[in-house]
């Protein structure tokens, strides 16, 4: 099952604390991912497809549980992708003009809403509930172990922009991008994308992501102290080249007889250790030096290779 599936099934099992967030959760989902038929004389009906099956079944049971609307439901197989489809339809019925108008699809008088029905979003759990919907219709939510984000994909840009306010209620900060005729209302952030979920009653997938998030960060964590290290030892055996170079042109001139007990010393450990910082290098002459003084026996050196180089 995927991680959007995981969301989704948790979600599912939410129950709205109000008629009023029931309806507002309904309203979302068969606005998203519905398609409204029109044949004249008010009379309409619907079409519902989802591939996910915890949406079907929330949709049939806040339909029979809201209204007295029939809902006959097709399950479908793709040989392609080998998943189900499930189509949900409301067909031409007396009470559905009058339960579209209850659910804020359609007004009196001007046809299909364009915005989002702000007369069932007057509590912040309709909103929670509307935005459940949403996604639950609508939506996509990448695993957290890898490039993450959150989308809810949605047509009409009235309603996107709508949708993008109500996520904001919540102290979310979303984005509205524009895809292909149709918009998607997209978060990235860590923080954002647990604190929707939490909104929208997902409280254990919540957890999960927030589990990622600490091992992410960990494995972050380590993999800059290694790239450090690593950038360390690379710089540490560039200096450690050049110091090898240094004291060959020494050796040839004036030689290493002519330098000090404590700059031979420094000479024949280098080439004993040509990998080490010069803190490790100090740490291995007798008695031990500091890395301070071995920076001071380096200078020397190259004091000594420009004179002769005179």
């Amino acid at each position: 099952m995927s991680f959007t599936a995981q969301v989704k099934d948790e979600l599912a099992r939410v129950d709205g604390p109000t008629p009023a967030a029931e309806l507002a959760q309904l309203s979302a989902l068969i606005r998203v991912c519905g398609t409204l038929s029109f044949r004249g004389s008010g009379r309409y009906s619907i079409r519902i497809a989802t591939e996910t099956g915890a949406v079907a079944r929330t949709i049939i049971k806040l339909t029979h549980k809201l209204f007295d609307l029939e809902t006959p439901l097709t399950v479908r197989r793709s040989v392609l992708h080998k998943t189900r489809n499930y189509l949900i339809e409301m067909p031409e019925q007396d009470e559905l003009a009058e339960d579209l108008v209850t659910l804020g699809i359609l007004v009196p008088g001007r046809g299909l809403a364009t915005g989002v029905p702000a007369c069932l979003l007057g509590t912040p759990a309709a909103r929670a509930a509307f935005v459940r919907g949403a996604f639950m219709a609508g939506g996509f939510i990448a695993d957290p172990r890898g490039d993450f984000h959150l989308e809810i994909a949605v047509t009409g840009e009235d309603f996107a922009r709508g949708l993008v306010a109500i996520v904001g209620s919540f102290g979310v900060s979303a984005r509205l991008n524009r895809r292909r005729g149709a918009y998607a209302i997209y978060l990235k952030s860590f923080d954002d994308v647990i604190a929707l979920l939490r909104a929208m009653g997902a409280g254990r997938m919540a957890r999960v992501v927030e589990l990622a998030r600490a091992k992410k960060s960990v494995k972050n964590d380590v993999n800059r102290r290694v790239n450090a290290e690593m950038a360390n030892q690379a710089r540490s055996t560039g200096a450690a080249a050049e110091q090898l170079e240094l004291i060959d042109r020494i050796e040839k001139n004036p030689g290493l007889a002519a330098l000090s007990p404590a700059l031979r010393s420094f000479c024949r450990a280098r080439r004993a250790h040509p990998e080490l910082s010069l803190a490790a290098l100090g740490a291995e002459l007798d008695p031990p030096v500091s890395k301070s003084a071995m920076y001071h026996r380096l200078l020397r050196l190259q004091e000594i290779a420009e004179q002769a180089a005179k």
